[in-house]
This record gives C-alpha cells, structure tokens and sequence, in this order.
C-alpha cells in the first residue's frame, strides 16, 4: 500500500476515481479506472510528487492531460542529475541550484587562470587580459583535463560557464587589446586549443549546449554567487564568480539581469495560469491571471531599469569585445577552427541579453510571436531560440502551441476588461523592449560605429523589428475596445497606453531612419546573416 499526503491509498478505487473528472459519464468510470491504475502500476503517478503537469497527483480532482508541461513546484536543489536549467515556479527560468562558485582540486589551473585572467583584479593588479599574457598561459599551463566521467549537473554547468568564459577570453583577447589602443577590433585568433576546445565541446555536449558563450548557461544566469545564502536572490545579495574587466560596471550589468530573473518563478506560474483560465473559459480567474501577469512584469521592468545606475555606459565597450561570437563577426571571417573536434571552422552566436526566456514567454503567450514580420531580422530572432538551455526551449515551444490552442488573445477580446488586462501586458513588452533599445542607443551606438551586436544581429534594425510590431500589435488591440464597456480605472489606463504607443511608434521610425543613414548599407536586410 502507498499512501498519499492525504493518507489515501495511491491507486485504490477510491484515488484512481479521485482522478477521474466529475463530468464524465458514469460508462466511462471503469474503461477510466482501468487506464489510470494502469499508469500507476507503470509509475506514472508518483508519491508526494514534485511536479505538477500529466501526472501530479492533487487533492483536487485533475484529469491527466498529455499536453501540459511539467513544472517543478519545488526547485530540487539536491538533485545532481536534473538539468540545472529546469523550468520551475520557485526558480524560474534561473538555474535549480546557485551556480557552483568554485572548481573542484581537480580542475586547480583551470580555477587559477580564471581567477587571474580580469583586466583588474581584486586586489589592485592587472591580470593576464591586461598584460596581453593569457594566450600564452593557457597554452603553457593549463592542462587537457578529462571530463569524460563528469556527470553531476552543477558540476558540468559550472565547467561549461568556465570553459566559455576561457574560450572567449583567448580567442578575443587580441580584439580587446587593439580596440583599447585604436578603437578597432582586427582580428580575433583564428584557432582555438585542443585543451580548450575539447573537454568544451565535452560538456556542451552533456548538457545540450553549443560550444560557446551563452546568455543563461554561462555569461549570466549561472555566474552569480549568494553573499548570504540564506537571504533571496537580490542584486544587494549577490556577487559575480567569473568576469573579463573585473570593473564595477561589468559586475552591475550581469547581475542586474539576475535580479530581474530572480521574478521569473511568478512570470512562469501567471502564464500557465492565464492559458488554463482561459482554456476553462473562467472570465474572472483570466482577468486576475492578467493581473498578476502585470505586476509581475512591472516589478521585473523596474529591476531592469536600475542597469542605468549600476552599470557606467561609459565603461561598456571596456568588456564588450569578450562576449561577440564566431558567427557575422568581422573578427571572425572564417569562424572557428576547434582543435581536436572540428576541421571545419564553426561559427556561433555570441552572447545576448536576447536570449532570456521571460519577453519570449510573453510574445507566445501574448500571440504576438506569430505577428513577427517574415524578413531575414525575424530569422535571427528564430536562430537565437538555439542558444537557450534545452528546457527553457521546450516551455517557450509549449506555450507557444497551448496559447494558440486556448487562443489566449482571442478569449481576451471577447470582453472590454480583459481586453484592457492583456493590452497592459503587451505595454509591459513594450516598455522592456524601449529600455533595450535605449541601452543600445547609450551604451553602444552612442560610442562605436561597429555595425553589429554582440549576438551577430544588426545594431541598428534588429531590435526595433520587434519593437515595432509590438507597437503595431497594440494599436490593432486598442482598436478592438468598447470603450463604453470599460471601468472608469481601465478607460484611462487604455487611454495612456494607445496614446503613448502611437507617440513612440512614430519616434522609432524616425530614429532608425536617422541612424541608418549613419550606419549605411550595413543595415539592410540584405546583408542580414541567419
């Protein structure tokens, strides 16, 4: 006998029936019975489970529905064989487990050259980067570890982070060092070392990962370190593991994107929340979904708005160059060849803050994914969905195609509130997505005619592609409304709302008008690498 938190038997008559809904007609009690103690005999409903979704076993009635997702309720933060990036409303879309600070003995050069590898170090001297040394070091010192028999995930997370951060740093300390002294990249090396490029491709392997610097894999998202371990994840709380300048700045813009994902668990349960109210038609359960949906994203875009204060603009560039890719980057005209794993060079997407999973939740919960233009920009946006942890794909997958099935915007509109609710999410995506494109306009095109972003997009056209039809989408929404059928609180909330999206819709058109004369033929679509 196996007993459930209630102290009921786990596939008696009474738990199998428990399971069964209550609508369904009396005939199909026993085919239902015979089915579902069948996938409790093969261990398809498991004690005290940790995941709700297919099979989580409820104190309420709950029929097994073979498209939901598994989500974790709890992070399983003692578990070394899940995926670190697991999708969970505790977590998020943050790792399950705080990213291991430290390498095991095993790995000591590998550690050393990292914790001596920042242009400025803790104490006050210069590193390998700034001295131009760390090519030679890696090639004199660093050993060709094995890790073949590695199979803890926070292990082969934390390798992963430490062999892309070393990758970067020796195939584009010579960029750094010419930029810092003519304001031009040149040439990046064209090879990177078997001792590097192996035990990478290695792990990248293991946990499904491009051989490369990615956003939640390695640069950001799993390179964060709790000052308290006991206190939340708060930018106060926190401390960088692993950095190229070592500056203030660099410190602040990595972690503020932490910050803001720390909100990510709400953002999870409020979208699955809002598709399975309006998948259950419940008008009111959808609107306080929308609801908590808003606060949730206001709370994430006011995190994003402290990058002004804790991260210099002026001090960008200074650590910029280390996170570009292989991939339409002049550095890299040839891409990479990967000694020991490739004889053909590879090319890859650097870095990008475009590769957070919370604004493509909200465009494919939103349905605005779908209204994206078919244009070569368009294309990369897709390309970047493969430089996401394996999970955090899957869910972003799951509810694109559940949100359509539901049709979340179209049970929107059917009622003038709820209409009001889903025009304010949309306004949230658009207020994140103006704050990147002001970042981009102050902290790079304000000091660098380099035509591309760190990811390979263009500087110029990329994000303002999205933007626009978030603008565009929102003027459709806003047409939609009866206004007459409003609370007096959501008329002037739609009001503001239409108003400022017609304003900055026509600002943004300008803007990219100006500065493409500026940047030139490098905009144009035609020239856009996919």
């Amino acid at each position: 006998m196996r007993l459930n938190a209630q102290g009921t038997d786990v596939g008696s008559r009474a738990w199998v029936l428990s399971c069964i809904p209550s609508s369904a007609p009396n005939s199909l009690y026993d085919i239902c019975f015979v089915a579902v103690r069948s996938l409790v005999e093969q261990g398809g409903f498991r004690q005290r489970s940790t995941i709700t979704g297919a099979f989580a076993p409820s104190t309420t009635r709950q029929w097994a529905k073979t498209h939901d997702f598994q989500i974790f309720e709890s992070a399983m933060e003692h578990d070394v064989e899940l995926p670190s990036f697991t999708v969970g409303y505790k977590n998020g879309f943050l790792p399950r487990q705080d990213p291991l600070a430290r390498l095991p003995d095993r790995f000591f050069t590998l550690e050393y050259l990292l914790k001596q590898m920042p242009i400025n170090l803790p104490d006050g001297n210069k590193g390998l980067l700034a001295r131009g040394e760390l090519g030679d070091a890696v090639k004199k010192n660093l050993p060709f570890y094995d890790v073949s028999d590695v199979t803890d995930q926070r292990l082969l997370s934390a390798l992963f982070r430490d062999y892309t951060f070393l990758a970067s740093a020796y195939l584009l300390e010579p960029c750094d060092i010419m930029y810092r002294e003519k304001k031009n990249y040149g040439l990046g090396r064209q090879v990177l070392p078997k001792n590097i490029a192996v035990p990478l491709k290695t792990v990248a392997d293991k946990i499904g990962a491009n051989p490369f610097m990615e956003y939640a894999l390695s640069y950001s998202l799993y390179n964060y370190q709790r000052i308290d371990p006991s206190k939340p994840i708060t930018y106060p709380n926190l401390n960088l593991v692993r950095s190229f300048a070592g500056s203030q700045s660099e410190h602040g813009f990595i972690l503020v994107h932490v910050a803001m994902v720390a909100n990510s668990g709400n953002l999870v349960r409020w979208t699955m929340e809002t598709m399975n109210s309006a998948a259950q038609q419940d008008r009111n359960r959808f609107n306080v979904a929308l609801k908590h949906l808003n606060d949730t994203m206001e709370t994430i875009n006011q995190e994003m708005e402290n990058m002004w204060e804790r991260s210099n603009h002026e001090d960008y560039l200074k650590f910029r160059t280390f996170i570009m890719g292989s991939k339409n980057q002049p550095m890299f005209p040839n891409g990479v060849i990967y000694e020991g794993v490739s004889d053909k060079p590879l090319y890859y997407r650097g870095e990008s803050g475009a590769n957070d999973s919370m604004i493509p939740c909200m465009d494919n919960l939103l349905q605005i994914t779908a209204q994206m233009p078919n244009n070569p920009l368009t294309e990369v946006l897709k390309d970047f969905r493969n430089y996401r942890p394996t999970n955090h794909k899957q869910f972003l997958e799951y509810v694109q195609k559940r949100a359509e099935d539901v049709n979340v915007r179209g049970f929107a509109v059917q009622d003038a509130n709820s209409t009001a609710l889903y025009l304010a999410n949309m306004d949230q995506i658009r207020a994140f997505r103006h704050r990147h494109w002001n970042f981009t306009k102050e902290y790079i095109i304000k000091h660098t005619s380099h035509p591309v972003a760190t990811g390979g997009s263009p500087i110029i056209t990329w994000l303002p592609n999205q933007l626009s039809t978030v603008l565009h989408q929102m003027a459709k929404v806003g047409q939609t409304i009866n206004y007459a059928e409003l609370s007096l609180e959501n008329r002037i909330l739609v009001g503001e709302i239409v108003n400022r999206a017609s304003i900055q819709e026509r600002v943004l058109k300008r803007e990219v008008s100006i500065l493409k004369d500026r940047f030139g033929e490098s905009q144009d679509n035609n020239r856009v690498v996919v």
